[in-house]
């Protein structure tokens, strides 16, 4: 039997209550499925992995798109489900409300809103950053289901680096009520301490090289590990290294054979 939105929703909580977890971003129901079938208890979409499959940039697919691929990913896996929720597909604190409820609609039992604009290319000056945190709280406290918000700080992935800016923002983001704080694009184990230890709430940790192995993101203090896109390059990159072996070579030894696919659907 499948599970429902509030036993998901359950699950998902009390995940971060327990030892870290790594929640791993499918692009796709296949890929879901996969993830589901080897053992992960929680996934995350990928704003960028789930563009790739429409054939376009990160950043470029809209709120309906993005909730019926919720959709597809609720119904593919009896895993609870957190979404990339970009900005919140648009700069207002009612655009990113709009957006928790839409998604929730379309079966999540969590989402991300982060404080960077698009538009203008820029992060959301401090103050407009949490009043916006605190308008999707809200949105999402209204629903009749534990739905676990978790807001992001985006000035690491975005050029702007500034560790004490970010640890401000994630601490305001947490007294505005955020049940996860994030900040993706940290480099070191330095700085994920730093950012875990200046906040209660559960931190989320954007798997990257510098960070090293889950049990040393683990040892910093994160709760929570994600990888993005990653999962989806890996993919593609294994993808187009067979077919330019076969375009340069004729060589067919790299296809890849269904006999795990079939395992990995099964019902």
């Amino acid at each position: 039997m499948a599970a429902t939105q509030g036993e998901r929703a359950d699950r998902f909580r009390a995940l971060h209550e327990g030892e870290t977890f790594v929640m791993p971003n499918p692009w796709d129901a296949g890929s879901a499925k996969v993830l589901e079938a080897l053992g992960f208890e929680a996934l995350a979409t990928t704003s960028s992995g789930f563009a790739f499959t429409l054939g376009r940039p990160d950043g470029s697919a809209g709120l309906e798109e993005v909730a019926a691929h919720v959709r597809e990913l609720v119904a593919a896996t009896s895993l609870p489900l957190s979404v990339d929720l970009e900005n919140g597909y648009g700069a207002a604190p009612e655009d990113g409300v709009g957006a928790v409820l839409r998604i929730a609609e379309a079966g999540a039992v969590g989402g991300s809103i982060e404080d960077y604009d698009p538009e203008d290319d820029r992060i959301y000056d401090f103050e407009h950053a949490v009043v916006r945190v605190a308008a999707a709280v809200e949105a999402a406290a209204k629903l009749p289901f534990p739905f676990t918000l978790t807001a992001r700080a985006e000035n690491h992935l975005r050029g702007g680096a500034d560790l004490e800016d970010t640890i401000a923002r994630l601490r305001a983001f947490e007294s505005a009520g955020a049940d996860v704080v994030y900040a993706p694009g940290l480099r070191d184990l330095g700085q994920l301490r730093e950012v875990c230890a200046a906040t209660s709430a559960p931190v989320n940790a954007l798997a990257h090289p510098g960070l090293g192995s889950v049990g040393e993101i683990a040892a910093a203090g994160a709760r929570r590990i994600s990888v993005g896109g990653s999962l989806a390059w890996a993919a593609v990159e294994a993808m187009a290294d067979a077919a330019e072996r076969i375009r340069d070579g004729g060589d067919l030894s790299g296809l890849g054979s269904p006999a795990r696919i079939r395992e990995w659907l099964a019902e």
